[in-house]
């Protein structure tokens, strides 16, 4: 390890991942959701808040819209 640096030869790069940064939110789910995911979970060996992420992160890219029926 050198006992100097000099920062002007460095080369500095932006880090990749710093528009993928997860924001920590709360967020209401029903039980039977949860239930749902964390059992879907299990079965890939992912944690459960990974898997609800990738499915709403998909769903956001794929611009997917809710039919909502009111009955």
């Amino acid at each position: 390890m050198r006992e100097e640096y000099n920062i002007n030869e460095l080369n500095p790069r932006k880090n990749p991942y710093s528009k993928k940064l997860k924001k920590q939110i709360t967020i209401n789910i029903n039980e039977e959701t949860i239930e749902y995911f964390k059992e879907m979970a299990e079965k890939n060996g992912i944690p459960y808040q990974t898997l609800i992420n990738m499915y709403l992160t998909d769903c956001a890219e794929s611009k997917r819209e809710l039919k909502i029926a009111w009955v």
